[in-house]
């Protein structure tokens, strides 16, 4: 053992913090987190995707709950804030769908994606002026807001969108037990949302059909929550 790890192993709770920093930094130099949607705009700069949630049988899953959920309530109309690069939306059935991200590259991907496919729309987050649709969308968004001010102005514009209801895909815990890198922070979103949208009610929680269990490949922490407006029942 080199006399950096022996140092290391001595010091309690610095070795398993190295370990996280290693893991959420990767190879290279490591860089100061520069913030959400800095994050998010390099990752798709760099030609990454919207991650292993957009992908695989947790799209399939997300798929089949809110597929479910459209043809239930009788939707047609949807926006999504952090739609990412697109492959999420290719399993959705709605008529009309505006997509909304932080990232000019992932807009860009989408509109390439799916030019000249009705009903299916995106503009950058700073273009966003307050366009409505009956359904409001967050998916794998929330845990990703590190910032209390992001968090706060993207659930105000998240409710605010939708006039029937809004779906949310995410974790609904305080702290980050997992160590998932600087770019998460978990959340009681749920809170939030009884303190400052009082004119909305939770109308059903899904539990994920593949739960966290140590491992991101196989299970997520994301759970739907589905809010209806009083105002429209």
């Amino acid at each position: 053992m080199s006399r950096v790890a022996e140092w290391l192993r001595r010091v309690p709770g610095l070795l398993p913090l190295t370990r996280r920093l290693r893991a959420a930094l990767g190879s290279g130099v490591a860089q100061p987190f520069a913030g959400s949607a800095d994050y998010w705009r390099e990752r798709y700069a760099k030609g990454g995707n919207s991650g292993p949630g957009s992908y695989g049988k947790f799209a399939e899953f997300k798929a089949r709950v809110l597929n479910a959920w459209f043809r239930e309530a009788g939707l047609s109309s949807a926006i999504e804030f952090g739609c990412g690069d697109g492959n999420q939306l290719r399993l959705l059935e709605v008529d009309d769908y505006l997509g909304v991200d932080v990232s000019a590259q992932a807009v860009a991907r989408c509109r390439a994606a799916f030019a000249g496919a009705a009903g299916r729309r995106f503009m950058l987050a700073d273009d966003y002026a307050g366009e409505r649709a009956e359904c409001a969308l967050s998916l794998d968004v929330i845990y990703h807001l590190v910032e209390d001010e992001a968090f706060d102005r993207y659930m105000r514009r998240l409710f605010a969108a939708a006039t029937r209801c809004v779906v949310i895909y995410s974790s609904n815990q305080i702290g980050n037990a997992t160590n998932d890198g600087a770019h998460v922070r978990h959340r009681r979103f749920t809170d939030w949302v009884a303190q400052h949208q009082p004119g909305w009610r939770l109308e059903r929680h899904v539990p994920n059909e593949y739960p966290y269990r140590d491992d991101w490949r196989t299970g997520s922490f994301a759970d739907f929550y589905i809010y209806l407006s009083a105002a429209a029942t």
